[in-house]
């Protein structure tokens, strides 16, 4: 094909403009770009009330250590604080304590319970977690992951956080 030169030039043209219209026009929106936008911007149902207490405030709260123990905070954000407990290198148990505020019903499991640990309602969830519940809100957790680290030793490190200092925080 020997188009003249002419032809080729209007034809790059006219390949140009409708690249360059088709390009920029506007796309429609897909079917979950409305759903996403909203859930966004969406205030309610989110994980962690604006009155929760900042982790960082929990940890002069968790027990001290010594006789080979080891802690090693690993997380902290608003209502929440969580450390290891480690022996010889090893993961025994994490340390943790958190703000019921942002969950009611974690509070209110607590209702019934007969059991108590330093004087504070106390409870054992599944094999391997023992709570207390300070001032009806902040739960203070052990969970073993050690099976030699049994429930007596959970409620006995749950003994060495400061429990009467966690229920006078505000």
């Amino acid at each position: 094909m020997n188009f003249p030169r002419g032809r080729r030039i209007l034809v790059s043209l006219l390949l140009s403009v409708l690249l360059l219209t088709t390009a920029c026009t506007p796309q429609e929106p897909g079917r979950f770009d409305q759903v996403q936008q909203e859930s966004t911007q969406q205030k309610r149902g989110q994980a962690v009330v604006d009155t929760a207490t900042q982790g960082g405030e929990f940890n002069k709260f968790f027990p001290t250590t010594g006789d080979g123990y080891e802690r090693v905070f690993t997380q902290e954000k608003k209502g929440f604080a969580e450390a290891k407990l480690k022996r010889d290198g090893q993961d025994l148990a994490m340390l943790a304590i958190s703000d019921t505020t942002s969950t009611p019903t974690t509070a209110a499991s607590y209702s019934n319970s007969t059991k108590k640990i330093a004087g504070y309602p106390a409870r054992e969830i599944g094999n391997t977690q023992t709570a207390v519940l300070v001032n009806n809100r902040y739960q203070v957790k052990v969970l073993s992951r050690d099976p030699s680290f049994t429930a007596s030793d959970r409620a006995a490190w749950i003994e060495r956080f400061n429990l009467d200092g966690l229920a006078k925080l505000n």
